[in-house]
């Protein structure tokens, strides 16, 4: 069936059901006309869904990992086959996103499920030297149980991926709590999962309550979370009060470093990207930008006719800029870039809301020069389109000033220089590491942060060991009376008299 974007849904053993709790508007954020409704959802739908959930992860687990393998495949041919416009459509009609962001969100999230499934047929314990003749010494990796997946609006369909295709290869269930602003398009993206057992994952719409009341429920074992740095905080503590696994990945406010040695044109056609991607709602958005003095005003120049090409409007418009996700959103953005321009900072483009977009959430990129160490954009989490450069005197105080952060997500360098590189990567106190290329990611490499950014990784063999737990096995095959079990010889104890045998 087409989902009905006017009536409130969950989604639940393989079909979409109707949610009992009173419909809320969702408000396109360029428009502000309602898209649909959503409903949250009831203790009772969570209680039923969960439970089944647990029936069909039991059966899920037994499955031969080729056989799971098997079904994660169907789920990325279905991705690639479907068409997925409607889905994107929703997407930047919910938060904004320009729609070529939306489509390639959607069309990109079929390499996750083919990479963990693969992973998990190949990667599933290890086998030890032995400690002792005649036992065969080994780990096994099974799965948790059901796992809960507390998404951001920002990219809401890839991410979820991420840590639900490795769960789902681990052999677990799974329970989606989107985020309020993307709940639409995600329900709409369940469809993909047609070919998995009735009840093995579900989509429940809500706010804090219900993530509270998955994490706390004893029917789910471990917790995936992407968002803010408070509220990573509070779902890390009520994982950590249940003893659950968890990773958390908390955003940041990212570096961007152009040395002496960049490559100019690149850096700033780069750095344009790096800031206003999504209109700098992305978590690993650069957003404090370090520039050595010697090429400073060189960069500054090149960076902001980039920054004048691009358009502002609608994201189902001809447009890179979208709005924000709120007004909320947007009223921080403002109150960081007019704290930085009464510290002595200049809007050298943007700075402002944009006369063309009266209606919306709407902010021009931004480039804010003169920035200062004392200034709240350089200490907060921006997540706008906004770019904060502050002028360094060489390579070594950009790293210094880069690093003194609270944050430690990614970090971007260009240069030319080889030494410059592998300092770099060497010397940031980040996650990930981004020389020439920002933003980029890899299925086989882990995606995560240091510090205040987060806990744990997605990705790579670390995304998938999030979601299993391991089982050491002792398995003496020639069973014999070992000389170190009960009763001791007493010549191994202690006498008086000073003879000790040990």
């Amino acid at each position: 069936m087409r989902f009905d974007l006017s009536k409130p849904y969950h989604f639940a053993e393989g079909g979409y059901r109707a949610s009992s709790g009173p419909a809320m508007p969702v408000i396109d954020p360029a428009t502000l006309a309602t898209v649909g409704h959503i409903a949250e959802t009831s203790a009772a739908e969570i209680e039923a869904v969960l439970a089944a959930a647990s029936r069909a992860q039991k059966a899920w687990a037994k499955l031969d990992a080729k056989s799971r393998a098997t079904i994660l495949h169907r789920i990325a041919n279905r991705i690639e086959a479907t068409d997925m416009r409607f889905c994107a459509e929703t997407m930047s009609r919910e938060m904004g996103k320009p729609y070529p962001e939306a489509i390639g969100e959607v069309a990109n999230c079929a390499g996750a499920f083919r990479y963990f499934a693969e992973m998990a047929r190949d990667e599933a314990g290890k086998i030890a030297g032995t400690t002792q003749a005649g036992s065969f010494q080994f780990a096994r990796y099974e799965p948790l149980g059901v796992s809960v997946h507390i998404m951001p609006f920002n990219f809401p369909i890839l991410l979820m991926c991420w840590t639900v295709a490795a769960s789902l290869a681990s052999g677990n269930g799974c329970v989606i709590k989107p985020a309020l602003a993307t709940t639409l398009s995600t329900l709409i993206f369940m469809e993909v999962f047609a070919d998995l057992p009735e009840g093995l994952i579900a989509c429940l719409p809500g706010g804090v309550d219900v993530g509270q009341a998955l994490i706390h429920s004893p029917r789910t074992h471990a917790v995936a979370f992407t968002g803010s740095v408070a509220a990573g905080r509070a779902v890390a503590m009520a994982a950590a009060g249940e003893m659950k696994p968890a990773v958390i990945e908390a955003g940041g406010s990212d570096p961007m470093i152009i040395s002496r040695n960049a490559p100019l044109d690149v850096a700033a056609a780069g750095a344009v990207t790096a800031a206003f991607h999504m209109s700098g709602q992305v978590c690993t958005s650069a957003e404090r930008f370090f520039v050595v003095d010697e090429v400073h005003d060189a960069f500054i120049e090149r960076f902001a006719a980039e920054t004048r090409r691009l358009r502002v409007g609608n994201g189902l418009s001809k447009a890179e800029i979208g709005p924000l996700v709120s007004k909320a959103a947007r009223d921080k953005v403002i109150r960081l870039v007019e704290d930085a321009k009464a510290k002595g900072a200049t809007a050298v483009v943007g700075g402002r809301v944009p006369a063309s977009e009266p209606v919306g959430w709407f902010y021009e990129p931004t480039i804010l020069t003169g920035c200062t160490p004392d200034m709240d954009i350089l200490k907060e989490e921006c997540f706008g389109p906004v770019a904060a450069v502050c002028r360094v005197k060489d390579f070594d105080e950009a790293i210094d000033m880069a690093n003194a952060s609270e944050f430690g997500l990614g970090a971007s360098v260009f240069t030319t220089s080889l030494e410059e590189a592998m300092e770099a990567a060497e010397r940031l106190e980040a996650g990930m590491v981004w020389v020439n290329n920002p933003l980029i990611d890899n299925d086989a490499l882990p995606f995560g942060g240091w510090k205040k950014s987060g806990i744990g990784r997605e990705l790579s063999r670390l995304g998938l060991d999030t979601f299993r737990r391991s089982k050491m096995v002792i398995i003496d095959h020639k069973p014999v009376v070992q000389g170190w079990w009960y009763p001791y010889p007493d010549d191994w104890f202690y006498e008086a008299g000073g003879r000790k045998h040990v």
